[in-house]
């Protein structure tokens, strides 16, 4: 018999399997479970059931764990850092800590990233013992609120929230030209784009692409130069705002990526080489289970002083 730990809340049982059982092949596996030799609180389970913390699982005879690996050490966090990541934090409850992502700071390590949110998360453990997990993404320039579980409950329930499409997203974006209606909306199918230097750049894809949708306002516009808009991604896509923005002849100001217009208007605005893309609004059931979870982050100094440039008149809706 082996109980599930509080950090393996919704993990499916193969991969609960995996983790402890390594030795374990996938195919003995299944026969196990097909012939009532693994189970669940005494229930009989398929591989992709889910477990939960406090569950019991009873092994067969013969099955023993191996040692899980050693983890690699992370490397030790600078009190600059620790202090950094506390600053940006603008909501804390029991469940879920929100930070107001600056952009330029990536929120995962990779090639040639070194510093980024998920190598600070031990300075938001805030007195638990688990260390807070991230549970969605935002790419590396864009600004805004960027969400994280406290606990392996929390983490479960906001991927499913994300998953199910129960959460709404707010960005606001200045982009390079102007949309040709006030509001509408962009139903392009995106892909990877072959061959592509940098694995994670997309494109519409009207053949082997995946549905993406966006709905967008605009909150002001300068004439055909420039516009404010408001923007909802229906879908989950990599870069699919900037793709979407880009492929109706608005691309986002300061895309280097997919971009191209912005030349136009760098003599009058000195911030215009940053990506003018923040995570305004979000809001979601909330992780423990009652009521909604409703957050706002105010954009970056510099969206606001491109903004006040423009001659905008409004930033809300």
């Amino acid at each position: 018999m082996r109980a599930v730990s509080g950090d393996e809340a919704g993990l499916r049982l193969d991969r609960w399997f995996q983790r402890h059982y390594p030795t374990l092949t996938h195919g003995a596996l299944q026969k196990l479970l097909r012939t009532g030799q693994v189970r669940v609180d005494g229930k009989r389970v398929e591989s992709k059931d889910r477990v939960e913390p406090g569950q019991t699982v009873r092994l067969p005879p013969g099955v023993t764990a191996v040692p899980p690996p050693r983890p690699a050490e992370r490397p030790a966090l600078s009190e600059r850092d620790a202090t950094e990541i506390q600053h940006l934090v603008i909501h804390r409850d029991d469940h879920v800590i929100a930070i107001d992502k600056p952009s330029g700071l990536a929120v995962q390590g990779g090639s040639g990233t070194e510093r980024h949110v998920d190598g600070m998360l031990d300075a938001l453990r805030f007195g638990y013992e688990e260390r807070p997990r991230l549970v969605h993404r935002l790419d590396k320039d864009t600004s805004g609120l960027l969400l994280i579980a406290r606990t392996g409950q929390a983490a479960k329930r906001l991927a499913e929230s994300f998953r199910d499409r129960e959460t709404e997203k707010l960005y606001w974006a200045v982009v390079v030209g102007a949309p040709p209606a006030a509001e509408g909306a962009i139903d392009l199918p995106l892909a990877k784009r072959p061959g592509a230097r940098d694995r994670e750049t997309m494109q519409v894809d009207h053949e082997d692409g995946l549905r993406a949708l966006t709905h967008f306002r605009v909150l002001d516009r300068l004439a055909k130069r420039a516009a404010l808009l408001a923007l909802w991604p229906r879908s989950g896509r990599t870069h699919q705002l900037r793709v979407h923005c880009a492929a109706i002849g608005c691309p986002i100001l300061g895309d280097r990526k997919y971009g191209g217009g912005e030349e136009t208007l760098l003599s009058a605005m000195a911030e215009a080489r940053k990506l003018h893309l923040h995570a305004r609004r979000i809001a979601l059931p909330h992780p423990s289970g009652t009521g909604e979870l409703v957050l706002e982050a105010e954009p970056p100094a510099h969206f606001r002083r491109t903004v006040e440039a423009l001659g905008f008149s409004t930033m809300e809706l």
